[in-house]
Order: structure tokens, then C-alpha cells, then sequence
């Protein structure tokens, strides 16, 4: 009768410690990758021509999450949240005349400019914003963690670790050119434990919190990276902007024009003066 004590008992830790190989071992990534969808067939984006790209202002900007694996923590929801953000991030510019949300949905995986294109006349938007990411979580799930061993026994701890991180990165393209504009990237970092009971639902949970973590880092970024084209493109000639039918704000550049302007009528008045 001891004797098969003894056994369960055995039996028994044995099958605690091999729990430890129901989790994941080394690691799991996760990615959306913008080059696998414009560049699908291409070992690397090809150069981009020198070609005059025109402007024409109000812009009207869409944001998308590009197509990624299954595997991704992201669900619809949780990506309108961050493209919500992000959206936040450009509606206070005066020459952008209206940003839509596309679910990711509407793209199709390794579908190139041409699905971007189709993308782009269905929501009537003329520049988007393609958000990638790339997620690896690592994980050490160690058998001897799992079990403590006391005086009066063994029981469970926290010992199986991950670690993720997190890289989300926000390009933006002109859709009839196909040119990139600008682009703005965010990492994260997020560590943490759990028992294993506990560990896919709390590695869920770090996972999100790494995208979250990442938008905010890329957001001050995207903004510092708009104004930078913004100045940049006053004097760069591969650009020309211009307004829409009915349209006369200059967005960007009106304080410029407004400069300009106020400095002619000055020479004028002076002329007038001094005649």
C-alpha cells in the first residue's frame, strides 16, 4: 500500500513537470509585412523612379493595417482602435479633407499596388497609410520552474517567462504615383510572468499591450515625420502641389502663401509711396 502511494505520488510529478511541454517552446512570431504586400514577387522593393508627384490638396488620407497571419493577437476591433489613433494623429491638419478607416479585409494578401489602387478608389482616398508590424514573443518554459521543492513537498510556481516584442510601422504611400512619402516606426518592449494555467490569456493580454505600446511610440513620430514632408516639400521638385476644384486653403502651405502675399502687397504699397 505504500508502496503504490509512492507511485502516485511519482506519477503525479512527473505529470506536473511535463506540463511545461503544452507551451510554445522557443518562440512565436507574428507579422504583417508591407513588402509582402506591394512587393509580393519582388526579393526587395525596386527603386524608385525620379518622377514628379502632384499633390492635390485637400488630401483625403485612408489608414489600413496591411494583410497578416492568423496567428496575430489582432483582432478587427482591436485594429480599428489603433487605425482610430492613428486617424487622431492627422484630422487636425487643415489640408486634409477627410481620412478613412479600411479593414483589412478589403486587402488582399500579396495583392500589390493594384489591389492598394482598387482599395483606393472604393474609399475615394488618395494617400494611404499602411500600418506593418512584426511580433515575436519568446518564451523559456523550464520544467524545473514549474516545480519547487520544499520540505514538506512540491508545488507549482511562475515559471513560465515571455518576453515580446513588438515593432509597428506606419508608411505612407501616394497611390497614383506610388511613391512613399514618409514612414514612421514604434517598438515596445513587454516582459512579464505566468503560471501555465494562466499564461495564454496573460501572454494575449502583453501581446496587445505591445501593439498599444508601439502606436503610442510611433504617433509622435508619424507627426514629427508629416511636418518634416511638409517643409520639404517646398522646395523639393519632384513634388507639386496644387488645390482641388473649389478648394483655396493651401493646407500646409497657406501660412506660406499667406506670407508671401502679405510681402507683395508691402512692395506694392511702398512702390505706390515712393511714386
Amino acid at each position: 500500500m505504500k508502496f503504490l502511494k509512492w507511485l502516485v505520488f511519482a506519477c503525479l510529478v512527473l505529470g506536473l513537470a511535463s506540463c511545461a511541454s503544452w507551451l510554445p517552446q522557443g518562440g512565436t512570431k507574428r507579422v504583417a509585412s508591407i513588402v509582402d504586400y506591394l512587393y509580393p514577387d519582388a526579393k526587395e522593393p525596386p527603386a524608385m523612379q525620379p518622377t514628379v508627384t502632384r499633390l492635390r490638396l485637400p488630401i483625403r488620407v485612408g489608414i489600413a493595417f496591411v494583410p497578416g497571419g492568423s496567428r496575430s493577437a489582432l483582432s478587427e476591433t482591436e485594429k480599428a482602435k489603433l487605425l482610430e489613433r492613428v486617424k487622431a494623429s492627422f484630422s487636425n491638419r487643415a489640408y486634409i479633407g477627410g481620412i478613412e478607416l479600411i479593414p483589412t479585409e478589403y486587402l488582399r494578401p500579396r495583392g500589390g499596388f493594384a489591389n492598394l489602387e482598387q482599395v483606393a478608389r472604393m474609399f475615394n482616398v488618395d494617400v494611404v497609410t499602411l500600418l506593418s508590424y512584426d511580433q515575436v514573443q519568446f518564451n523559456d518554459t523550464n520544467a524545473l520552474s514549474m516545480l519547487y521543492w520544499t520540505i514538506i513537498g512540491a508545488y507549482v510556481i511562475q515559471g513560465d517567462k515571455y518576453d515580446i516584442q513588438t515593432m509597428v510601422d506606419a508608411s505612407v504611400f501616394d497611390v497614383n504615383s506610388r511613391k512613399l512619402l514618409f514612414r514612421a516606426p514604434g517598438t515596445s518592449q513587454v516582459r512579464g510572468n505566468a503560471t501555465m494555467a494562466g499564461f495564454s490569456e496573460r501572454a494575449r493580454v502583453a501581446q496587445l499591450d505591445g501593439y498599444s505600446q508601439a502606436v503610442d511610440q510611433l504617433i509622435p513620430r508619424l507627426q514629427m515625420e508629416l511636418d518634416a514632408f511638409r517643409a520639404r516639400v517646398k522646395s523639393d521638385a519632384n513634388f507639386k502641389v496644387e488645390n482641388k476644384p473649389g478648394y483655396s486653403g493651401g493646407g500646409s502651405l497657406g501660412w506660406w502663401s499667406l506670407m508671401m502675399t502679405f510681402v507683395l502687397v508691402g512692395l506694392a504699397y511702398g512702390k505706390r509711396r515712393a511714386s
